[in-house]
């Protein structure tokens, strides 16, 4: 058996991080991985999936060049190139993330299957590790729905859509959340034909109504096909094809696909790491709990990123790490409940969001005030011919202190973030509507939907 002051379970965002920080301050580190440096973020999530996304506004903007008075002729996408440039963008950040392993003074690289034997030891394949502190980095995997007919045939999910060698003719794309609209719009704009079937009354449903509404917008008037209260999804055969029965209130009752991608959500890869031989409390969905500090019900074993249930997103579990590291090395007491939600969703125009959305901040009780300003009414949005969306915030009308943000248009992914920054100082809206702001960006209208702000009904 070998021994080490720390065992990290996973090469995730989380994990590389928090071994750099560990072996600097001098303690030996063994990394356990059993597939792809980087986790889904540089593999098969946000890196590849963006760098799509960048290919597919490329050749929507071109063929919208008239209307900039620039002359482009027939565009079209190459979809092997565009897949080449996704897999260089993955590879080259896998790459960097494996050199830095490998020059790490104190870490021991370990590739393999980690179970737990006890809460001290680990086994990875035919050898024990042991260590006073265990991390766990094991992230997460697409949910197969139990769907009726989803066995018996072909299907994609999140991973399996980094591997496809020619553009769908028809895109059937099962779930109107975050993933699967971003595939929806890239897709349609390669040239695929492209349905997205939700089976909730409205794509996106943890974002208030007139978001989604306005997502729902921007996709059809790209031509997406949206069929929303699909109550009885099923996949039968249909020659090369797949078949896919929805039942809903308006539209055909059967849609047929050429590839069928499944975007229902995940589950954390928890299953088989022998975390009841450990006695590691879980949640009825395979999450592991943790408190505030990120630590497990078992002394000295802590769980980082998507498999604690506390975050989906590469951001969160960086800041996983940001909490460990910060309360075993800096004596800083950080925790996660301080943590603001803020996340986006990039189709384009792309969606930022922080703190609360309209209707939990209603469930609050408090007396609100909410400003919006559609995209319509912002000259860099209007320079840019990029108009589609809206803002709008949310403050506590007592108190003054910022509760949300929504960003839906042009750079909202950015702009949000100077709301979250002062949210994070806890300040009110009035240092926003007091600072001045660079002309021309969508970030100097903020302080105007924050001064225009009115009770909420």
């Amino acid at each position: 058996m070998r021994t080490f002051d720390a065992i990290i379970i996973g090469a995730g965002q989380a994990g590389p991080s928090l071994a750099g920080r560990l072996t600097a301050a001098g303690r030996t580190v063994a990394l356990i991985e059993r597939k792809l440096v980087g986790g889904t973020c540089v593999n098969t999530g946000c890196m590849p999936t963006k760098a799509m996304v960048a290919s597919a506004y490329t050749a929507h903007l071109a063929r919208r060049g008239a209307e900039y008075g620039v002359v482009t002729g027939d565009v079209s996408v190459d979809f092997a190139r565009v897949m080449a440039r996704k897999d260089k963008v993955r590879f080259d950040a896998r790459k960097a993330n494996e050199d830095w392993l490998a020059g790490m003074k104190g870490l021991t690289f370990i590739r393999g299957h980690a179970r737990f034997e006890s809460p001290k030891i680990i086994r990875v394949g035919e050898e024990r590790l042991s260590a006073g502190q265990i991390f766990l980095n094991v992230g997460g995997r697409a949910v197969v729905p139990d769907f009726p007919g989803v066995g018996e045939v072909p299907h994609l999910d999140n991973v399996s859509m980094m591997e496809l060698d020619r553009l769908p003719a028809h895109l059937v794309i099962v779930g109107g959340s975050y993933v699967g609209l971003e595939f929806a719009q890239m897709f349609r704009r390669f040239g695929s034909r492209v349905t997205v079937v939700e089976k909730g009354p409205r794509l996106i449903s943890r974002e208030d109504e007139d978001v989604s509404d306005a997502v729902r917008d921007i996709l059809e008037r790209e031509g997406i096909a949206i069929r929303t209260g699909a109550e009885c999804i099923r996949f039968v055969r249909s020659g090369k094809d797949v078949g896919v029965g929805v039942d809903c209130a308006e539209g055909a009752p059967e849609i047929i696909g050429s590839h069928i991608l499944l975007a229902t959500g995940r589950r954390p890869n928890t299953d088989d790491l022998g975390l009841d031989t450990a006695g590691v409390a879980t949640d009825k969905r395979g999450y592991v709990i943790v408190d505030d500090r990120l630590e497990t019900n078992v002394p000295g074993i802590f769980a980082m990123g998507d498999c604690n249930g506390r975050g989906a997103f590469t951001h969160t579990a960086y800041n996983d790490f940001e909490i460990v590291a910060a309360n075993l090395l800096d004596s800083e007491p950080r925790k996660v409940s301080e943590r603001i939600q803020t996340y986006a969703l990039y189709i384009d125009p792309p969606l930022g969001r922080a703190g609360m959305s309209e209707t939990e901040a209603r469930g609050t009780g408090r007396r609100l005030l909410v400003g919006t300003r559609p995209m319509t009414r912002v000259g860099r949005a209007k320079e840019k011919g990029e108009t589609l969306g809206f803002m709008k915030v949310i403050a506590d009308a007592g108190t003054g202190e910022i509760l949300g943000a929504s960003i839906l248009g042009t750079g909202g992914d950015e702009a949000v973030q100077s709301i979250l920054d002062v949210m994070y100082a806890g300040r009110p809206y009035t240092t926003i509507t007091h600072a001045m702001h660079i002309h021309p960006t969508v970030s100097e209208l903020i302080p105007t939907v924050f001064g225009e702000m009115r009770p909420a009904d």
